[in-house]
């Protein structure tokens, strides 16, 4: 049996998250993964790392732990990121006034950092490109990382800078008090992290089940212009986004905002479609998402989900795009809270995900989980 300080199983962001945690502090590191490389949640989302969107308290703060972790482990993986934050898009006044009760009442309260744009100096940005809407909400410390990129690159760093060692093609098939059974032999370690995504079954199927956990299913479009073509140079959202993101939903008018959208709009609420705009390093736009729950992830797509997602990204740029590619996002959802840390034994801790924002606090959660298992 070979054996580490510490053992993760599961190669995407919370894995990489524990792993990078560990090996700062010292500790000799494998990863197990049973894919090559982890082409999960991690890759397939828009690398938005909106820390204006996230609820007070907990998640605000892990965001804004993990955005500093991000820019560290840019620099040093030599990945892209985008620093220059967001812009939430008011395209009615109804969506505006959730941009004002939140710039009002809680954005100074939440520790956020934030502008509130009129609809005049909206429409100086871009040339004019956006002055069609109301107001925005310029998110001053939201990051944006090329996902499909980032991760190649941070395997990389942690085995070639920091020793990690990645046992890839090898599938954990069970773990008890630092001992871990794969396809490839037995493992031992000081202290076993497990960040398995949205796998609920293949170990420890016991922890999972009684909270009846689900998935998200996710339509995704990667696109290009094809008039009227501008340089965005940061993830846009739009006040549709506001009744998802927990930094806004229970606000009053984002309560309000979500009846109307059910009552004039309920084809995109009964799909969860809410726009998310993120441009590549290569000029290009990844745009979304929708939501759909169940046990299992379908995958048969809708092409009307995607004809939504295409009228909404071309009405908000005033632009036609077109479609590069089209993908499937899974992840975790419908959990006790937005992730769990669940210590299984005094050396097994397992961390998942229950909602869309892992990109948003996934490093934070690493780091405070290792810091409690391993101290310091």
């Amino acid at each position: 049996m070979k054996n580490f300080d510490v053992i993760v199983v599961g190669a995407g962001i919370l894995g990489i998250a524990h792993a990078y945690a560990a090996a700062r502090r010292g500790q000799s590191v494998a990863v197990i993964e049973r894919s090559r490389q982890a082409h999960g949640a991690t890759i397939r989302n828009f690398g938005q790392v909106l820390v204006t969107g996230q609820a007070p308290g907990q998640m605000a703060r892990y965001a804004r732990q993990t955005r500093q972790l991000w820019v560290e482990l840019a620099q040093r993986a030599d990945f892209h990121v985008r620093t220059n934050g967001s812009l939430v898009l008011a395209r009615s006044v109804a969506e505006q006034d959730v941009l004002e009760e939140f710039a009002a009442g809680r954005l100074d309260s939440g520790g956020y950092r934030a502008d509130l744009l009129s609809a005049r100096e909206t429409a100086r940005l871009f040339d004019g490109r956006l002055e069609h809407h109301c107001a925005a909400l310029r998110g001053l410390d939201d990051l944006q990382i090329y996902s499909r990129e980032a991760l190649p690159a941070i395997t990389r760093y942690l085995a070639e800078s920091l020793g990690v060692a990645f046992i890839t093609a090898t599938l954990a098939r069970q773990t008890r008090e630092g001992e871990v059974r794969t396809t490839a032999g037995d493992f031992g370690a000081r202290h076993v992290f497990v960040c398995p995504g949205h796998d609920y079954l293949t170990l420890m199927p016991e922890v999972f089940a009684p909270l009846e956990l689900e998935l998200s299913r996710l339509q995704m479009l990667r696109v290009a212009f094809e008039s009227h073509a501008f340089a965005l140079d940061r993830p846009l959202l739009t006040g549709l986004s506001c009744v998802h993101y927990g930094a806004f939903a229970d606000l009053p008018s984002a309560v309000a905002l979500r009846q109307h959208f059910q009552a004039r709009h309920p084809f995109l609420m009964d799909n969860g479609i809410h726009l998310l705009v993120s441009p590549t390093p290569y000029g290009e736009l990844i745009i979304g998402d929708s939501h759909r729950y169940g046990v299992d992830a379908p995958p048969f797509n809708s092409e009307a989900i995607d004809d939504a997602l295409l009228d909404l990204a071309s009405q908000t740029l005033g632009a036609r795009l077109r479609v590069i590619e089209r993908w499937q996002g899974v992840y975790g959802a419908h959990g006790p809270a937005p992730f769990s840390v669940i210590p299984v034994d005094p050396r097994t801790t397992v961390a998942v995900m229950h909602s869309g924002v892992g990109m948003t606090v996934g490093l934070a959660i690493g780091e405070n989980a290792v810091a409690a298992a391993l101290g310091g």
